[in-house]
């Protein structure tokens, strides 16, 4: 068996859905061997790792970052959106690693944003970034994904590493209350991420059918609700895309503020990047603007919807890593 190089590197974003895997040579070295693979289709996040490394990576490993889409609050580990669940000390030793990072994926992805080319992101709305202000981050993927960075006041950013994506979901106008008391009825509470999501933007468009006693047609994923509302040919999958966009507005504006997020505001995940010019025209910017006295200090704030090919909490992940191996 082949020693493992001095400083290789395996990297994994692990979402609800998908898993992501790299290979780094070494710290600052390109991001190499990307694979995505299925979670359904592994019982382990061991398995899905080992698999990687067996048939993809292109040598061994001393050193891993895994971002993944859970609260890392110790030793235990267990996914929010997926039924894997490990302990941190056991997959080290199983894994015969040096060192084991394991963060928040939205944590990861903030790690990256001061190094986000400017082809990677498209912004809507705002002016110029504030380059003292914090940054906020959101993203409504499987789940909604919340996390920022802080100025360090030595040229850095301290990532911040949360649960923003289950705050209580406000209602501004009577659709919108409809949909959360839906929701509410169903779920016992009406989060963020129960609407800004993939599975709220399919629950959003069940709840207004049934309200508006409507057929759903046979729509039964959230990429058909998009499809449906894009085309447009289904007037509750139009509802539901805008009721999606308007609160995301509301939470990124809350979070803006919460933050002080004048280095402007992220959006990632896999939803808002495939509504295109869509998102752009919906009621989001206007909710986020929507603060009453704050709407002036919230205007000049740049949101930016992230266009990476490739998934920048890799990088991120690769980040955390510095200075251990």
């Amino acid at each position: 068996m082949r020693s493992p190089l001095p400083c290789a590197r395996l990297l994994a974003d692990i979402g609800g859905t998908n898993a992501r895997f790299a290979w780094q040579a070494a710290p600052g070295a390109p991001i190499e061997a990307l694979t995505v693979l299925p979670v359904a289709g592994f019982a382990r996040l061991q398995d899905a790792l080992r698999h990687y490394l067996d048939t993809q990576a292109p040598g061994p490993v001393g050193s891993a970052a895994i971002a993944i889409a859970s609260p890392v609050l110790g030793d235990a580990v267990r996914m929010t959106n997926h039924d894997w669940a490990f302990s941190q000390r056991d997959l080290q030793a199983a894994l015969g690693l040096r060192h084991l990072r394991v963060l928040n994926d939205f944590t990861a992805l903030a790690l990256a944003l001061p190094a986000l080319p400017e082809r990677h992101r498209r912004q809507v709305g705002g002016a110029a970034a504030d380059a003292e202000g914090a940054i906020g981050l959101l993203g409504a993927g499987t789940g909604l994904g919340v996390s920022g960075l802080v100025p360090d006041g030595r040229g850095g950013w301290i990532p911040l590493q949360g649960e923003g994506g289950h705050v209580t979901l406000p209602a501004q106008d009577a659709r919108e209350r409809v949909v959360v008391d839906g929701l509410a009825r169903r779920h016992g509470h009406a989060s963020a991420e129960r609407v800004c999501s993939g599975d709220g933007l399919l629950d959003t468009f069940r709840v207004l059918c049934e309200a508006e006693g409507a057929a759903t047609h046979g729509i039964e994923t959230p990429a058909a609700v998009v499809e449906a509302a894009l085309t447009p040919r289904q007037p509750q999958a139009v509802a539901a895309l805008d009721v999606f966009c308007a609160l995301l507005g509301t939470v990124a504006g809350n979070l803006a503020l919460t933050l002080g997020a004048r280095g402007g505001v992220y959006i990632g995940g896999g939803i808002v990047p495939r509504l295109g010019t869509r998102f752009d025209a919906s009621a989001f910017r206007t909710r986020f603007e929507g603060k009453g006295r704050y709407a002036d200090y919230l205007r000049p704030i740049p949101v930016w919807v992230i266009t990476a090919p490739e998934s920048p909490a890799l990088m991120g992940a690769a980040r955390s890593l510095d200075g251990l191996d």
